[in-house]
């Protein structure tokens, strides 16, 4: 029986991970770290509402079996490139680090399509920028999920993303050469991850492309 550690658990990919793996009979505990509560009623779940720039007032709870770490936001949200990149890097990377001194295993981290850290882009390059950072830490297994276009229900309207999910829909029905990128549920995302916890994998770094997610 394992204890999963969650962090993004209010966003679109970290809850569907979080209501899994309470559902999931492998795991005895789930805790979360949020910035709000779930209001989710569940015997199995150990919820710590904190503030992220505080970490060392709370770091000593992040013990168990495995880190999911699926904290993400835009630019338009967070307000600008310097606060995205603290909560899409500066954030996860510091729970990362404190997670495996506290003797965490296994981490598995939703990054992007495309992450790159010499990327011109500044989204793929951040992502690129954290996936290389946290292959550093010494998990005894890195787990790094790299999905296309997530599509699910938010609870704010991005009209953008909504477009550009449909287009992305068509066009990769159109070219058969980029089918991998077409949009995948964030349903799907959070079982790969959760069945890739579970497997036995021989390599200390694992990195999914989109189409080996969509395999899982």
């Amino acid at each position: 029986m394992k204890t999963a550690i969650v962090i993004g658990a209010t966003g679109l990919v970290g809850n569907f991970i979080t209501r899994k793996l309470l559902d999931d009979n492998r795991y005895v505990k789930v805790k979360v770290f949020v910035r709000r509560s779930l209001k989710i009623n569940n015997p199995k779940l150990e919820e710590h509402v904190i503030n992220f720039d505080n970490i060392d007032v709370w770091k000593e709870y992040l013990t168990g079996d495995e880190l999911f770490s699926a904290l993400g936001t835009t630019i338009k949200k967070a307000g600008s490139k310097e606060a995205q990149h603290k909560v899409d890097y500066t954030y996860q990377f510091d729970v990362a680090k404190a997670a495996v001194q506290n003797g965490v295993k296994k981490y598995l981290l939703v990054s992007s399509a495309g992450a790159n850290y010499k990327s011109s882009n500044f989204y793929l390059r951040l992502k690129g920028s954290l996936d290389e950072k946290v292959q550093q830490l010494s998990f005894n297994q890195i787990c790094i999920f790299r999905p296309s276009i997530l599509a699910g229900d938010r609870s704010e309207i991005r009209i953008g993303e909504s477009i550009g999910i449909k287009l992305a829909g068509i066009v990769t029905k159109i070219i058969p050469a980029l089918k991998q990128y077409r949009p995948i549920k964030v349903s799907c995302v959070a079982e790969a991850m959760i069945k890739s916890a579970n497997q036995n994998i021989s390599d200390k770094i694992k990195i999914y492309q989109p189409q080996e997610i969509f395999n899982l």
